[in-house]
C-alpha cells in the first residue's frame, strides 16, 4: 500500500488471513485470537525498537538471563509485552520465555488450550549498532487434562500448531505458518496492520550462500571443516559459496529463507550441543525452513524429530535449502563412523 499508488481497499490483512484459513479448517478461532495478540506485542516491540535511541531503552539493564546472555532494557519490555498480550488473550495456559528461568503458569480464570514457547528479542546484543532483530515463537497444543506444568511443553517440533518470527528490519515483518505453507506479512504503518505480501513461500532447493560464526572456526568438529571447505574450494569446478553472517538468527535465517542456502550454528569443542535453544529457537525456525519445502537438521537428526528434555536445552542447527542441507548431512554422517 502506497501514499503514491492507487489506495487498495482490499487488503488482505494478517487477520483476515487467518479467519479464511480458520474457516477453512472448521476451528474455533482461539488459535486466531492468540496469534493476534502476538501481532498487537510484536506491533509495539517494533515501536519501541524503533524508538530505542531516543527513550534510552538500549543499554544493559544490570542483570542476566537464564541462557548468560546479558539482559537490555528493550528484553524485558518485550518479553512483558509478549507475556501481557499471551494472558489477556484467554488462550494459553503456559508460556516459555527465554528471559524466565521456569515457565510461566497462566492463572486458571484466564486459560486456554495453546502452550507458547518465544524468545522475545531475538539478537539483542545488535540492538546498538541498529543491525536487525526479531521476535521467535513456537505454540503447542496442551495434551493432557492435568493442571499445566513445564513438561507439557516438552513436545517435538512435529507437533506443532503454529510458529513464526517478527523481524524488525528495514521494514517490519512476520511470518507465520500454520501447518499450511509460510506466509510473510508487512507491517503497513500507515493503518497499522499486517498486510500479505509473500503468500506460499517457498525456499530454493539449492543456494550460493553459507551463514555462520567463522570465529569459533579453532573450535569447529571435523565435519563442519569439511564442509566449509568444500563450499570454499569447490573440487567439482563450481563456483565457491558467499558467506554472509548477521550474527542475529531471525535475520540469517530470513535471509537463507529468501535467497537459500544454508544457515549453520554447529556445536563445537567448547559447547558440543551449540547456543541455539530447541524450543524457542531450534524448533519455529525449522518449523518454518521445512514448511517452505527446505530442511532442518542437527546433521544427524530431524530437529522437529528430537524429543525435548528441557525447556532451555540447546541444540545444534543447519538448516535451509534442502540440497545444501543433504550435503551437511553427508559429511557429518561420515565422521559419525570413523
Amino acid at each position: 500500500m502506497s501514499d503514491r499508488g492507487t489506495f487498495d481497499t482490499n487488503v488482505v490483512t494478517v487477520t483476515r488471513f487467518l479467519m479464511e484459513e480458520g474457516r477453512k479448517a472448521k476451528a474455533t478461532g482461539e488459535l486466531t485470537t492468540l496469534l493476534n495478540s502476538l501481532c498487537t506485542a510484536v506491533k509495539a516491540i517494533s515501536s519501541a525498537v524503533r524508538k530505542a535511541g531516543i527513550a534510552h531503552l538500549y543499554g544493559i539493564a544490570g542483570s542476566t538471563n537464564v541462557t548468560g546472555d546479558q539482559v537490555k532494557k528493550l528484553d524485558i519490555l518485550s518479553n512483558d509485552l509478549v507475556i501481557n498480550m499471551l494472558k489477556s488473550s484467554f488462550t494459553s495456559c503456559l508460556l516459555v520465555s527465554e528471559e524466565n528461568e521456569k515457565a510461566i503458569i497462566i492463572e486458571p480464570e484466564t486459560r486456554g488450550k495453546y502452550i507458547v514457547c518465544f524468545d522475545p528479542l531475538d539478537g539483542s546484543s545488535n540492538i546498538d549498532c541498529l543491525v536487525s532483530i526479531g521476535t521467535i515463537f513456537a505454540i503447542y497444543k496442551k495434551t493432557t487434562d492435568s493442571e499445566p506444568c513445564e513438561k507439557d511443553a516438552l513436545q517435538p517440533g512435529r507437533v506443532l500448531v503454529a510458529a513464526g518470527y517478527a523481524l524488525y528490519g528495514s521494514a517490519t515483518m512476520m511470518v507465520i505458518s500454520t501447518g499450511n505453507g509460510v506466509n510473510c506479512f508487512m507491517l503497513d504503518p500507515a493503518i497499522g496492520e499486517f498486510i500479505l505480501v509473500d503468500r506460499d513461500v517457498k525456499i530454493n532447493k539449492r543456494g550460493k550462500i553459507y551463514s555462520l560464526n567463522e570465529g569459533y572456526a579453532k573450535h569447529f568438529e571435523p565435519a563442519v571443516t569439511e564442509y566449509l571447505q568444500e563450499k570454499k574450494f569447490p573440487q567439482d569446478g563450481s563456483e565457491p559459496y558467499g558467506a554472509r553472517y548477521i550474527g542475529s538468527m531471525v535475520a540469517d535465517v530470513h535471509r537463507t529463507l529468501m535467497y537459500g542456502g544454508i544457515f549453520l550454528y554447529p556445536g563445537n569443542v567448547k559447547s558440543p550441543k551449540g547456543k541455539l535453544r530447541l524450543l524457542y529457537e531450534g524448533n519455529p525456525m525449522a518449523y518454518i525452513i521445512e514448511q517452505a519445502g527446505g530442511m532442518a537438521s542437527t546433521g544427524l537428526e530431524n530437529i522437529l524429530d528430537i524429543q525435548p528434555e528441557s525447556i532451555h536445552q540447546r541444540v545444534p542447527v543447519a538448516m535451509g535449502s534442502t540440497e545444501d542441507v543433504l550435503d551437511y548431512i553427508a559429511i557429518c554422517k561420515k565422521h559419525a563412523k570413523k
